[in-house]
């Protein structure tokens, strides 16, 4: 899992740094004194956990908050603030604490444990995948890297698809909306393919992708995966969902819409 920190105050930042650093469900940390780097860097980095003061100069916490939960819906937030009266605004984004400062180092801890095991079923997952929101993949809890982002589409399709074979035709008009099937970019869709498998074996997961038949697929029971349990009805997945689904790909769109429908119902 990665973490960000946000702070203007650099003595505060460090002490909540050092806290994080602590914690081994964290892969990677970052500090930031300005609110405008922070979601630059979430903008190009998946970010899990935010600390983020509240009272900071151009954007507040507040407003840093919301902007991260545009970019991921399930981003756990704790708020550090030095004032009580920014409580009931702060719960509008629905924050998973409200620290007030000075802050104590073993409560901060406590809390930071307790939003990492909100998160603990998929994050323990040998291969956990993220559908809610951005679409990612972790083995062994981290986030498994793409040299292709076609090859990272791909895998997304799959998952979309739950199992179910695709041709090669097919899965190429879902990455490829307006392009011609032809000779080159059927040499460009192998391209992808091998990429794929080849990224999959290197983090040792090569079992989950299948080609037979001339149909791609992958095995849906060896993942952990957010869509699958939401639409099993566990219960809390239930609260995973807030309306945004692999939102970095076009068609994913029609998922989208049938689990807000569901969701609706569940309601």
């Amino acid at each position: 899992m990665n973490a960000i920190c946000v702070d203007d105050e650099a003595a505060v930042l460090q002490s909540t740094l050092t806290v994080c650093e602590k914690l081994h469900q964290l892969d990677e940390v970052r500090g930031f004194t300005q609110p405008r780097e922070a979601l630059d860097w979430a903008r190009l980095n998946r970010v899990d956990l935010a600390l983020l003061d509240i009272g900071m100069p151009e954007m507040t916490g507040l407003e840093l908050a919301e902007r991260l939960r545009e970019l991921n819906r399930s981003i756990a937030i704790l708020f550090l603030t030095a004032h009580s009266r920014y409580a009931l605004e702060a719960y509008a984004v629905h924050p998973t604490a409200y620290l007030l400062k000075p802050l104590d180092e073993s409560r901060l801890a406590e809390e930071l444990e307790y939003a990492l095991s909100l998160r603990a079923p998929a994050q323990s997952a040998h291969i956990a995948v993220h559908t809610f929101g951005h679409f990612e993949v972790l083995v062994d809890g981290r986030t498994m890297g793409f040299r292709r982002s076609k090859s990272k589409e791909l895998l997304a399709y799959l998952v979309d698809r739950r199992g179910a074979g695709v041709s090669r035709r097919d899965a190429f008009a879902a990455l490829w909306e307006d392009r011609l099937y032809d000779v080159s970019m059927q040499k460009q869709m192998d391209v992808v393919i091998r990429s794929l498998r080849d990224t999959l074996r290197q983090y040792g997961v090569g079992e989950l992708f299948e080609l037979k038949n001339r149909c791609l697929r992958i095995r849906p029971e060896l993942i952990e995966c957010d869509l699958y349990r939401f639409l099993a009805g566990e219960g809390d997945s239930l609260n995973g969902f807030f309306g945004e689904y692999m939102s970095q790909y076009p068609w994913g769109a029609g998922t989208e819409a049938q689990l807000a429908q569901l969701r609706n119902r569940r309601q």
